[in-house]
């Protein structure tokens, strides 16, 4: 969903400004705030060198301690600046905190954008100082603008949710384009709601939500030392706390699953030069994991992703990424489909046409199903093409 709207959840205000990291007034630090301490359940990149923002909030959320709000920066990923990333972050958390009159403990910060290049912390604070008078309910989808980079549109989710008797909402809003291959992806993602969650049922929701979503997700193979998706649920609602397995828990796990594959699909759509939006399935491996490595394999191959962005109709490169992917394959068993039109089914004779497939290929949204028939394993995988404005967009990167 992008809309010129984005209802915040009760008790969250939020402000996108204009701080001087972006040219032409663009908006560039974003500042979120709940009136109430929120639980927050999240997932941090898997990337062993992780930036300072990621550090930061992996500790926290290992701490369970709950947030009240959270600073985000563009054009600078905070990543690679040894002590002084660290350094650079606590002053701001410190400063952002006595401006937000909340505790130190209860801000969290990230950054996103170049890495290896020093935080510039006091246009950041300056920033900090302009949002914080302007937080508001109706401040959302400025602070999804404020966090963006390459991307070319902002990407928000919203859905109302009953859950106990009790009507409340589920919100989000992410940025991501390029670096994306999570687990997690240069992707940024901020859900909010305003039911009472409690943090072990938050984090067993996000856990089941992520993999179906942001880790279902790939635009060039590259994970991100930045990714983080948060989950806060401040109460404000006022419903009693949902308890696992209640219809109000079940309900409110439908929304979040809606809100975070809402967010996770745009980031695939707004994908760095993509033209074409790409669902790659793979049925009938011997487990789910092996299923999701082979769906990964196929929507990572630069073969597949070219072929598919100039609608080639070499199809041969769909089963051949499978078969590099290390989970079991046997080609005399293995169906190939797109569109559902098949285009290999065991080494028997297919008669398929190049033109049909060229048209399939042609398509802005191409669905690609493998069956591999040694099993019950299946998953999906969200993926774009890989086009000429890619290498421009990464070989011009920093200049």
């Amino acid at each position: 969903m992008t809309d010129m709207t984005l209802p915040l959840p009760a008790g969250f205000t939020a402000a996108g400004v204009h701080a001087g990291l972006k040219d032409g007034g663009k908006l560039d630090v974003a500042v979120i705030r709940s009136d109430r301490p929120a639980a927050v359940a999240g997932r941090v990149t898997t990337n062993a060198v992780k930036a300072a923002p990621a550090r930061h909030t992996e500790a926290a959320l290992k701490s369970g301690r709950p947030v009240r709000a959270i600073v985000i920066n563009t054009k600078n990923a905070n990543a690679l600046n040894g002590r002084r990333g660290m350094e650079d972050l606590r002053r701001i958390v410190e400063a952002s905190a006595a401006l937000l009159r909340v505790k130190p403990a209860e801000v969290l910060m990230h950054s996103t954008g170049v890495i290896g290049v020093p935080l510039p912390v006091e246009k950041i604070l300056a920033g900090v100082r302009a949002a914080v008078p302007r937080l508001s309910p109706g401040g959302g989808l400025d602070a999804a603008t404020a966090i963006l980079t390459t991307d070319t549109v902002t990407k928000t989710s919203t859905v109302a949710v009953k859950a106990g008797g009790v009507e409340g909402r589920v919100t989000g809003f992410a940025k991501g384009s390029g670096m994306i291959h999570p687990c997690m992806a240069t992707m940024l993602a901020y859900v909010l709601t305003d039911l009472d969650v409690p943090r072990p049922l938050l984090d067993r929701i996000v856990g089941e939500a992520v993999d179906r979503s942001f880790n279902s997700i790939t635009v060039d193979g590259d994970t991100s030392t930045n990714d983080t998706v948060l989950l806060l649920a401040n109460g404000a609602a006022g419903n009693k706390p949902l308890k696992a397995g209640s219809p109000g828990a079940k309900a409110f796990a439908e929304a979040v699953d809606t809100v975070f594959l809402d967010l996770a699909q745009a980031i695939v759509r707004d994908g760095e030069g993509a033209t074409k939006f790409v669902t790659i399935t793979v049925k009938g491996a011997k487990t789910d994991a092996e299923a999701k490595r082979a769906a990964k394999a196929v929507a990572n191959s630069p073969l597949v992703k070219t072929a598919l962005f100039g609608a080639d109709p070499n199809w041969g490169r769909i089963l051949a990424a499978v078969g590099y992917s290390g989970a079991r394959v046997d080609e005399f068993k293995a169906r190939v489909a797109a569109a559902n039109y098949t285009l290999y089914d065991g080494g028997k004779p297919v008669d398929w046409s190049r033109d049909r497939l060229r048209e399939i290929f042609s398509a802005p949204e191409i669905e690609i199903l493998v069956e591999l028939r040694l099993g019950k394993g299946a998953a999906t995988v969200y993926t774009c093409d890989l086009s000429y404005d890619y290498v421009k967009i990464n070989g011009e990167y920093t200049t």
